[in-house]
């Protein structure tokens, strides 16, 4: 089980579509997790997939209309339902059921839980492209955003089920998931709304010849975090990353990405990004040296060098801070072993930045590639705080919270 998620009040909704297999899946997810999550099907739904499958993935019975319209009941259900979520999902989220929120109809227990509840609701949409794009589906979907209790997500491209191609498809799993940490751990807040952020992940390499190269064992998985959790509370997002260690989709999440491998296109790529963000995440490894001469092709092993001569790379972040704007933020990241504090104190200073995380490498489950971290964090003006041992999506959104305190 995962510690934030344990014990959560999750309400699920399910409308009509084929794509609520997708939703067995989400509900499984966080079930194992230990969440408690209690799943309402509309009728159409119930032709898709049967309230048992929901019943025996949650742990809990699965609710219909069927139980809605019992007499026999204390408390009416779907107000039990609106005071127990702490959060709402809609997923998919059919345009009948759209309609029916928009304009406030409550002709079933779905739509009557959600006018029922104060809490946040999140909506992701899943139709036929002509569908969606439907001016009057465009109409309700823009109307229903005006309530900010309503966080409405993207739907995704690719082949639907009545083998057109296009938008439409309900977000994967993982995406909805995310999307739903986000949302609890704000309470529905979008509190990086209208930020601009830059974000560096994985490690650079610096090409010995056609195949051989320098490098270091960075995943990219901490800097992948945070530009999505970023996204998932509202900010616009640009990812600079070099070689990843995981797969990832940005488009769920509508982050701009840009691959690099060496330092030098990372520079490059900085230098023209940089002036239009607000914050920098700094989180990428970039290699201290590089190879003085890259050889063309691939040397044979007998010709490899028996000294390889190296020169140093510059300090990119160093010298960004020098040209920041006041109101720009940068964050640096300190990979240490033994005690991470002085050489990360160091740097923050050398390097003129506004907060630096420094993370131990040489602890269980805080090394490169790992999905959990730890760490402090250090601010130039401020206190230390200590981060303590996660998984890195849960960290990703412990520092946005001390990012914002920087101002």
């Amino acid at each position: 089980m995962d510690p934030f998620w344990s014990g959560r009040h999750l309400l699920v909704g399910v409308s009509g579509g084929i794509a609520a297999y997708k939703t067995c899946a989400l509900v499984s997810s966080l079930a194992q997790q230990g969440a408690e999550v209690k799943v309402v099907l509309t009728a159409a739904a119930e032709r898709f997939v049967s309230p048992l499958t929901f019943a025996a993935l949650s742990r809990q019975p699965a609710l219909t209309d069927a139980e809605f319209w019992q007499a026999t009941r204390g408390r009416p259900l779907h107000i039990e339902l609106g005071e127990w979520a702490e959060a709402i999902l809609i997923a998919p989220l059919s345009a009948n059921t759209l309609a029916k929120l928009a304009h406030g109809f409550a002709d079933n227990l779905l739509t009557n839980v959600v006018l029922a509840s104060c809490c946040p609701v999140a909506l992701a949409p899943a139709m036929n492209t002509q569908m969606w794009r439907s001016p009057v589906v465009a109409e309700n979907w823009q109307l229903l955003q005006r309530d900010p209790r309503f966080w409405a997500l993207p739907t995704a491209k690719g082949r639907l089920a009545c083998d057109a191609v296009g938008e439409g498809r309900l977000l994967e799993p993982e995406a909805l998931q995310a999307y739903m940490l986000a949302l609890l751990w704000t309470q529905g807040r979008r509190d990086w709304q209208g930020k601009q952020v830059l974000v560096t992940a994985g490690g650079t390499r610096e090409p010995i010849d056609a195949v051989r190269f320098i490098g270091n064992p960075a995943s990219g998985r901490m800097g992948v975090a945070l530009a999505v959790a970023a996204a998932c509370r509202g900010a616009r997002v640009t990812l600079v990353h070099g070689p990843l260690g995981i797969p990832f989709q940005a488009e769920p999440f509508g982050i701009q990405v840009l691959a690099v491998e060496t330092a030098a296109q990372l520079e490059q790529a900085l230098n023209t990004l940089f002036p239009e963000v607000d914050v920098l995440w700094m989180a990428a490894a970039v290699g201290d040296v590089r190879p003085a001469h890259a050889f063309t092709g691939k040397l044979p092993k007998a010709q490899l060098p028996e000294t390889l001569p190296l020169q140093p790379i510059p300090d990119i972040v160093a010298a960004l801070s020098q040209n920041k704007h006041p109101t720009q933020r940068i964050i640096g990241f300190a990979a240490q072993t033994g005690d991470p504090l002085p050489l990360a104190q160091a740097k923050l200073s050398q390097k003129g930045l506004d907060a630096i995380v420094a993370n131990p490498i040489d602890l269980p489950e805080s090394g490169f590639g790992s999905s959990h971290n730890q760490g402090y964090w250090i601010p130039r003006c401020g206190e230390i705080e200590k981060i303590l041992p996660c998984e890195k999506a849960i960290m990703a959104h412990q520092l946005l919270d001390l990012a914002l305190q920087l101002g």
